[in-house]
Protein backbone atom coordinates (compact mmCIF):
# COMPACT_ATOMS: atom_id res chain seq x y z
CA UNK A 1 0.00 0.00 0.00
CA UNK A 2 2.92 2.34 0.65
CA UNK A 3 4.08 1.99 -2.97
CA UNK A 4 0.54 2.89 -4.10
CA UNK A 5 0.51 5.91 -1.77
CA UNK A 6 3.83 7.11 -3.22
CA UNK A 7 2.54 6.61 -6.77
CA UNK A 8 -0.54 8.72 -5.97
CA UNK A 9 1.78 11.61 -5.16
CA UNK A 10 3.05 11.48 -8.76
CA UNK A 11 -0.41 11.48 -10.36
CA UNK A 12 -1.25 14.03 -13.02
CA UNK A 13 -4.80 15.01 -12.09
CA UNK A 14 -5.32 18.73 -12.77
CA UNK A 15 -8.99 18.28 -13.74
CA UNK A 16 -10.45 15.92 -11.15
CA UNK A 17 -7.91 16.71 -8.44
CA UNK A 18 -8.34 13.05 -7.45
CA UNK A 19 -4.89 11.48 -7.33
CA UNK A 20 -4.80 7.69 -7.42
CA UNK A 21 -1.82 5.39 -7.04
CA UNK A 22 -1.59 1.69 -7.72
CA UNK A 23 0.96 -1.02 -6.95
CA UNK A 24 0.66 -4.36 -8.78
CA UNK A 25 2.38 -7.47 -7.46
CA UNK A 26 3.39 -10.34 -9.70
CA UNK A 27 3.98 -13.92 -8.57
CA UNK A 28 7.75 -13.98 -8.91
CA UNK A 29 8.92 -10.38 -8.45
CA UNK A 30 9.53 -8.70 -5.09
CA UNK A 31 9.04 -5.15 -6.39
CA UNK A 32 5.61 -3.93 -7.50
CA UNK A 33 4.82 -2.31 -10.81
CA UNK A 34 3.33 1.08 -10.00
CA UNK A 35 0.96 3.39 -11.80
CA UNK A 36 -0.84 6.65 -11.20
CA UNK A 37 -3.72 8.31 -12.97
CA UNK A 38 -2.79 10.52 -15.91
CA UNK A 39 -5.54 12.91 -16.97
CA UNK A 40 -6.00 14.68 -20.27
CA UNK A 41 -8.08 17.69 -21.29
CA UNK A 42 -9.81 15.30 -23.68
CA UNK A 43 -11.21 13.28 -20.76
CA UNK A 44 -11.64 10.04 -22.69
CA UNK A 45 -7.88 9.86 -23.18
CA UNK A 46 -7.18 9.85 -19.44
CA UNK A 47 -5.60 6.75 -17.93
CA UNK A 48 -6.45 5.19 -14.61
CA UNK A 49 -3.67 4.19 -12.22
CA UNK A 50 -4.64 0.51 -12.45
CA UNK A 51 -4.27 0.36 -16.23
CA UNK A 52 -0.97 2.24 -16.10
CA UNK A 53 0.42 -0.33 -13.63
CA UNK A 54 -0.81 -3.25 -15.74
CA UNK A 55 0.64 -1.77 -18.93
CA UNK A 56 3.98 -1.28 -17.18
CA UNK A 57 4.02 -4.90 -16.01
CA UNK A 58 3.02 -6.27 -19.42
CA UNK A 59 5.70 -4.12 -21.08
CA UNK A 60 8.22 -5.77 -18.74
CA UNK A 61 6.99 -9.21 -19.83
CA UNK A 62 4.86 -10.00 -16.77
CA UNK A 63 1.30 -11.31 -16.73
CA UNK A 64 1.25 -13.29 -13.49
CA UNK A 65 -0.60 -10.74 -11.37
CA UNK A 66 -1.53 -11.82 -7.84
CA UNK A 67 -2.39 -8.67 -5.89
CA UNK A 68 -2.98 -4.98 -6.35
CA UNK A 69 -3.04 -2.09 -3.88
CA UNK A 70 -4.93 1.11 -4.73
CA UNK A 71 -4.64 4.33 -2.73
CA UNK A 72 -6.46 7.65 -2.96
CA UNK A 73 -7.38 10.13 -0.28
CA UNK A 74 -11.08 10.84 0.10
CA UNK A 75 -14.23 9.87 1.95
CA UNK A 76 -14.87 6.74 -0.11
CA UNK A 77 -12.62 3.76 -0.76
CA UNK A 78 -11.00 3.98 -4.22
CA UNK A 79 -12.35 0.85 -5.84
CA UNK A 80 -11.43 0.41 -9.52
CA UNK A 81 -13.79 1.83 -12.14
CA UNK A 82 -15.75 -0.59 -14.31
CA UNK A 83 -13.34 -0.28 -17.23
CA UNK A 84 -10.38 -1.15 -14.99
CA UNK A 85 -12.24 -4.10 -13.48
CA UNK A 86 -12.86 -5.50 -16.95
CA UNK A 87 -9.26 -4.74 -17.99
CA UNK A 88 -7.89 -6.58 -14.93
CA UNK A 89 -10.15 -9.59 -15.48
CA UNK A 90 -8.21 -10.34 -18.67
CA UNK A 91 -5.31 -11.45 -16.49
CA UNK A 92 -6.68 -12.85 -13.21
CA UNK A 93 -10.33 -12.89 -12.19
CA UNK A 94 -9.31 -13.78 -8.63
CA UNK A 95 -6.72 -11.01 -8.26
CA UNK A 96 -6.58 -9.68 -4.71
CA UNK A 97 -7.44 -5.97 -4.69
CA UNK A 98 -6.65 -3.95 -1.56
CA UNK A 99 -8.08 -0.42 -1.50
CA UNK A 100 -7.34 2.33 1.00
CA UNK A 101 -8.21 5.98 1.53
CA UNK A 102 -5.74 6.35 4.39
CA UNK A 103 -8.44 5.86 7.00
CA UNK A 104 -9.84 2.48 5.99
CA UNK A 105 -8.54 -0.49 4.01
CA UNK A 106 -10.53 -3.35 2.48
CA UNK A 107 -9.47 -6.35 0.43
CA UNK A 108 -11.61 -7.88 -2.31
CA UNK A 109 -11.10 -10.42 -5.01
CA UNK A 110 -11.62 -9.06 -8.49
CA UNK A 111 -14.41 -11.62 -8.87
CA UNK A 112 -16.24 -9.92 -6.00
CA UNK A 113 -15.83 -6.53 -7.66
CA UNK A 114 -16.81 -7.78 -11.13
CA UNK A 115 -19.10 -10.80 -11.02
CA UNK A 116 -20.03 -12.29 -14.39
CA UNK A 117 -17.17 -10.62 -16.22
CA UNK A 118 -16.76 -10.96 -19.97
CA UNK A 119 -13.67 -12.87 -21.02
CA UNK A 120 -12.04 -15.08 -23.58
CA UNK A 121 -14.36 -17.93 -22.57
CA UNK A 122 -17.16 -15.99 -24.27
CA UNK A 123 -15.35 -15.74 -27.59
CA UNK A 124 -15.54 -18.31 -30.34
CA UNK A 125 -12.57 -20.64 -30.26
CA UNK A 126 -10.18 -20.40 -33.20
CA UNK A 127 -11.22 -23.93 -34.20
CA UNK A 128 -14.92 -23.16 -34.42
CA UNK A 129 -16.64 -22.28 -37.60
CA UNK A 130 -19.08 -19.47 -38.23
Amino acid sequence: MEAARQAARRAYSPYSRYSVGCALMCADTPEPFVGCNVENASYGLSLCAERVAVASAVAAGRRDFVAMAIFAEGRELPTPCGACRQFLSEFNEELLVAVSNGEETRVFTLGELLPYSFGRRHLLSPDSCC
